[in-house]
């Protein structure tokens, strides 16, 4: 048996030990992608942009991106890019208060980037950033509450059904669409209301070191464009994504064009749904009963 016949089998073990070593390194990385999709090995410094975008019905997912990035020694910036009307007075308000926590607990910079549309609860998120940018055409503002109810008493009287509700208080049907609403549940309402708005309004003038009487002469539900929203010192500056990444890798010092990532978010069936109806129908609430948003309705 020649040498070059001998050694064949010794080739062929090692490519099959090649071949395994390949195979089990592709299997280790794919596992690591499937269980810790935002691990990052990069020492190199970077903008972690988290994008909110549609009607704000859960702040979950949103939070944990933002605890990821506070948790990334090597994200030094975070850049929110918000295309949204708002959305549920809670949602908002969770991520507010956790982009609060990343600014001083992590002490890491939080640029907010306006898109289209940033109003209401988007502009909640807002004012909890180091600084705003939008766009000169972009529309804000609309700091105000919405409660909307309807009653389809005469409907049923038509259609021959009558409704029949049995409670434990006289306010625990408030809001019912079975019946019109009596002046002293209005009042209530309006209490809850004017409540919820005034926590907005305090939001706003501490995010943007404003007095509460110059925030409140503009909360009434007006909206503003990026231009008219600088000129109110509702916004820092004008420019687009590109420029509040920049002004993000700028305050914290990071040399060069910076480089960015983005969370990679797992499908949520649900939560698609539930945006994209919203989004459709603003006026559709997934949730029974009284509901208050932080919401621009066109």
């Amino acid at each position: 048996m020649s040498d070059e016949t001998s050694g064949r089998p010794a080739k062929r073990g090692i490519v099959r030990r090649a071949l395994w070593v390949l195979g089990a390194g592709l299997g280790l990385l794919f596992l690591l992608n499937l269980f810790f999709p935002d691990l990052d090995f990069s020492m190199q410094d970077q903008v972690g942009l988290i994008r909110i975008e549609g009607v704000i019905v859960d702040a979950q997912s949103t939070i944990g991106e933002l605890k990821r990035f506070a948790e990334n020694p090597s994200v030094k910036a975070i850049v929110l890019r918000i295309d949204s009307p708002g959305g549920g007075v809670v949602p908002s308000q969770e991520i507010h208060d956790a982009v609060q926590r990343v600014r001083h607990k992590s002490n890491k910079t939080v640029i907010t980037s306006m898109g289209t549309v940033a109003a209401s609860g988007g502009y909640y998120i807002a004012v909890a950033t180091d600084r705003i940018m939008a766009n000169s055409g972009t529309l804000t503002g609309s700091i105000g509450v919405i409660m909307e109810m309807a009653n389809v008493e005469g409907l049923l009287k038509k259609i021959g059904v009558e409704g029949v509700v049995i409670k434990s208080g006289r306010f625990k049907d408030v809001g019912s669409p079975l019946r019109k609403m009596s002046d002293e549940e209005q009042a209530l309402l309006q209490s809850v209301m004017d409540d919820v708005h005034k926590q907005f309004i305090e939001a706003v003038a501490e995010g943007r070191g404003l007095d509460v009487a110059a925030v409140q002469a503009l909360a009434d539900g007006r909206i503003f464009t990026g231009r008219q929203a600088k000129a109110s010192k509702l916004v820092d500056e004008l420019g687009d994504l590109n420029a509040a990444i920049q002004l993000a890798a700028d305050v914290a010092g990071i040399e060069g064009e910076p480089k960015v990532i983005e969370p990679r978010r797992r499908f949520s069936f649900r939560e698609l749904i539930e945006s994209r109806i919203s989004g459709l129908f603003p006026k559709l609430d997934f949730y029974s009963g009284v509901g208050l948003k932080y919401l621009m309705v066109f």
